[in-house]
């Protein structure tokens, strides 16, 4: 994963770096959205990592899907990509441009999975807390995980910050053994 990441990083840092140019980050977040959906089905993922489907076919098609949900030069970006034999990086592309354009913009996005429902204010409250913490301001994605029994899981860019009952039995089980 972290070599899929390397290689899609110059290609993120291009885009986000094009988007700027633009003004049109958030043009450019929904192009790589879809297309990342689009790469990530079931029945485009056969396609793209078919050896025997040629690329002007594999264009094409993507083309065919893509028709009026991304922009001139996202089809422009979709061709390199599929040149390159690179359409595999567009999920980690994705990813990487989201975080740069989260720090060019002061806010870091979050993940955030818990046993049980946020009521509105204890989600502003812990929202509140994650931003003193993180020193940003934070944009939450909130999901019920009930296998952590109880507790959160905070997943902050590569910080992860575990306060779930299941990360504290699994460090008192290695503690123990």
């Amino acid at each position: 994963m972290s070599e899929l990441a390397t290689l899609a990083r110059p290609y993120a840092s291009a885009v986000f770096k094009r988007a700027k140019e633009s003004a049109s980050a958030a043009r450019w977040s929904e192009n790589l959205a879809f297309m990342s959906a689009v790469i990530s089905s079931k029945e485009i993922s056969v396609l793209v990592n078919n050896p025997k489907v040629k690329k002007d076919r594999l264009t094409g098609l993507l083309l065919d899907v893509s028709k009026g949900q991304i922009d001139n030069e996202g089809v422009n970006f979709l061709q390199l990509l599929v040149q390159n034999n690179r359409l595999a990086l567009l999920p980690d592309i994705a990813r990487l441009f989201e975080e740069q354009k989260a720090e060019d913009e002061g806010y870091i996005a979050v993940e955030v999975l818990t046993a049980f429902e946020f009521t509105n204010e204890s989600q502003q409250k812990f929202a509140a807390t994650l931003e003193k913490t993180l020193s940003k301001k934070v944009h939450m994605n909130v999901t019920l995980d009930k296998s952590l029994i109880g507790g959160v899981l905070v997943r902050a860019g590569d910080r992860v910050i575990d306060g779930s009952v299941r990360g504290q039995l699994q460090n008192l089980q290695k503690a123990l053994l």
